[in-house]
C-alpha cells in the first residue's frame, strides 16, 4: 500500500521545485504505564514506545517506519536507513553525527539539518546572500574540533536564516551547494508536515489508548492505524478529492457508520458545513 501510494503522489506539486524525492525523519513518543507495559522502557517509572518515522513529503506517505521502545535515541534510525542517492532528508538537531551524516553524504544522499548552537567550526568562504529573503548568511564551512573533523573531513554549508514572520533565528547544515540558501530554509520549513502526520496518528486513529499489552498488541495497533492513512490518502487521490488528506479524514470519522457513497458524502460535506454553522458565542459585553 504504501508503495503503490507513494507512486500515485510522485508527481504532486511541492513548495520547492524539485525533481528529487525529498524525505522528513523524525519520531513522536506515545506514553504507555510501565506496570501495565514491562517491555517499553523508558524512565525508571514511566514506559513508553517511539515510532520512527520517514515521510515522502509528496503527499506525506509514511516510506520507512520502525516502532522501538522509548530509550532507543533517534539517531540510530540512521544505521537502518537505505540511503537514495540524489534525496533529500530534512532533519531537526537531534539526529546531528557528523561520523552516520558523512555516511549519508558518501552514500550520494543531501541531508538539511538544524545546527546545534554550540557547533565548533572554521570558515572558509562566505557566499553573497539577498537578505530581504532572510537569509543572513550562506557559508562554506569545515568542521573545527578533532572528533567532529575525523568523523566528518569534508567541507559542508551553513546557512543562516531569520524567519520573516516569526523573527526566529535559524542555522542549517547541509551538503548540497547547489540550491539557494532559501530554498534550503523553505525545505526544512516543509518538515512540519511529519509533526502534522504524528498528530493525524496520535489524535484521530486513538493509538493512546490500546486494547492490549504485548509488545506485539501495541505494535499490531500502530501498523492498523498507519494502513488506515495510507488507505485514505490512496482514496483520495483515486478519486481525485481537491481537499487536504486531513480534511479528508474529517468527514469519514463523522460518518464512519453510515451507508452513504463517498463522493456523495464529500460533496454534501463541503455543501452543508457553511450554512449550517452559527455561531452560539455569547456577546461579552451588552452594548
Amino acid at each position: 500500500m504504501i508503495h503503490h501510494a507513494t507512486e500515485l503522489y510522485s508527481k504532486d506539486a511541492f513548495c520547492v521545485s524539485l525533481q528529487e524525492t525529498v524525505y522528513a525523519l523524525d519520531s513522536t513518543t506515545i506514553d504507555l504505564c510501565l506496570a501495565l507495559f514491562p517491555w517499553a522502557k523508558f524512565r525508571t517509572h514511566k514506559g513508553a514506545v517511539k515510532m520512527h518515522t520517514l515521510i515522502d513529503l509528496r503527499g506525506n506517505i509514511p516510506s520507512f517506519v520502525a516502532i522501538t521502545d522509548g530509550k532507543v535515541h533517534d539517531v540510530n534510525m540512521l544505521d537502518v536507513l537505505i540511503i537514495e542517492p540524489g534525496s533529500f532528508y530534512i532533519m531537526d538537531r537531534g539526529y546531528i553525527d557528523f561520523e552516520r551524516l558523512y555516511h549519508m553524504h558518501r552514500a550520494q544522499g543531501f541531508f538539511v539539518i538544524r545546527a546545534k548552537s554550540n557547533l565548533s567550526f572554521k570558515r572558509r568562504y562566505s557566499h553573497p546572500v539577498d537578505k530581504s529573503t532572510g537569509v543572513r548568511c550562506d557559508q562554506t564551512i569545515m568542521l573545527a574540533t578533532v572528533k567532529s573533523a575525523k568523523e566528518y573531513p569534508d567541507k559542508m554549508r551553513r546557512i543562516k536564516y531569520v524567519d520573516p514572520q516569526s523573527g526566529k533565528s535559524y542555522v542549517f547544515l547541509t551538503n548540497n551547494f547547489e540550491l539557494a540558501p532559501k530554498v534550503i530554509a523553505d525545505l526544512y520549513k516543509s518538515r512540519w508536515q511529519i509533526e502534522l502526520f504524528f498528530k493525524w496518528i496520535k489524535q484521530h486513529l486513538r493509538i493512546k489508548a490500546f486494547y492490549g499489552t504485548s509488545e506485539n498488541a501495541v505494535k499490531t495497533q500502530i501498523w492498523t492505524a498507519i494502513s488506515v492513512y495510507v488507505l485514505i490518502a490512496l482514496v483520495k487521490k483515486r478519486m481525485n478529492f481537491d481537499i487536504t488528506l486531513y480534511t479528508f479524514l474529517q468527514i469519514l470519522s463523522v460518518s464512519v457508520f453510515e451507508q452513504v457513497d463517498i463522493l456523495k458524502l464529500v460533496t454534501n460535506s463541503f455543501g452543508t458545513i457553511p450554512e449550517t454553522y452559527t455561531s452560539n458565542q455569547l456577546n461579552l459585553f451588552d452594548l
